[in-house]
């Protein structure tokens, strides 16, 4: 079974205009005219970096050719491979599929895929709310957790602590919430996180913590979680394929790697010709919002 774990630290990537414009040209032109759409450069290298992952992981790792690697979006917005691994002769079994998925929000894009497990990836950027008080913003998310949960993350007297308590809880209910692409419509409520006791760490990934779904364990669940730094969460969620009730277990948890630029596109080669203008709508984009701006300045 393979198993794979990437972050690129996009917030601190300032792109040269011959590295935007060789990313541009070895994604699919759909998707590099929606990355054109962003308003912010924040989000237009984030989207970048992620499909950059994504083609990365499905050509070194499944072995498709650059060229010949078609990824579509599901309904819910989930990346997948648009045409199944060609079969080999009848006597060789067919492996297990890998399932993938990307995250990013802070400064960082992060890639999680497992090969024969459900996945889910959610990092979080602990931060102050934006436009009220942490009680206040509290009050408003009331109905993402459980009572318990609300007891684990309020059990702090130091507000930052809470904080990065509620996005470690909110990151995990994310992961698997992508996992089994429900989105929306579940009810966050119906699921119950038994943290685990240890402290998280950016030297490994940890597996102790414990899901409880209609108030039952779910055992063929597992998450892994660790820290990118300081500030940023990472939860991945593994669980059992659609046509596997008992998956075998999954590799020993792995930290994420984090690349470069060089790393990303180690093995790309390029999709379609230059295009100039690609750059020249790049470089007019503000970074952030301004408010974001000022809040990152103040930091």
């Amino acid at each position: 079974m393979g198993s794979v774990r990437w972050a690129f630290r996009c917030g601190s990537w300032t792109p040269t205009r011959s590295d935007w414009l060789f990313a541009a040209r070895c994604v699919q032109q759909e998707e590099k005219d929606r990355i054109g759409q962003f308003v912010f450069a924040r989000d237009a290298k984030a989207a970048m970096t992620g499909r950059l992952l994504l083609r990365k992981m499905v050509h070194e790792r499944i072995g498709i050719p650059w060229s010949e690697i078609r990824l579509e979006r599901s309904p819910r917005g989930k990346p997948y491979l648009a045409a199944s691994l060609k079969v080999g002769p009848d006597s060789i079994p067919e492996p297990p599929s890998w399932s993938f998925n990307l995250s990013h929000q802070g400064d960082y894009t992060v890639l999680a895929a497992e090969q024969g497990m459900q996945v889910g990836v959610d990092i979080m950027k602990v931060t102050m709310p934006g436009s009220s008080s942490v009680p206040e913003f509290f009050r408003i998310m009331t109905r993402q957790f459980t009572a318990y949960e609300w007891s684990v993350i309020q059990s702090s007297s130091l507000e930052h602590q809470q904080l990065a308590a509620f996005y470690r809880h909110w990151a995990l209910k994310e992961s698997f919430i992508k996992a089994i692409g429900t989105g929306l419509g579940f009810n966050l409520q119906r699921v119950e996180f038994h943290l685990s006791p240890e402290p998280l760490s950016q030297k490994c990934a940890l597996r102790q913590t414990k899901m409880l779904l209609d108030e039952e364990e779910e055992d063929n669940w597992v998450f892994e979680e660790s820290l990118l730094d300081a500030d940023h969460h990472v939860a991945v969620a593994l669980g059992p394929a659609d046509n596997r009730l008992h998956p075998s277990p999954p590799p020993p948890p792995a930290s994420f790697m984090l690349l470069s630029f060089s790393d990303l596109i180690a093995s790309a080669s390029p999709l379609t010709e230059e295009d100039p203008a690609c750059w020249d709508s790049f470089e007019m984009k503000a970074e952030a919002p301004q408010r974001q701006r000022e809040t990152r300045a103040s930091e």
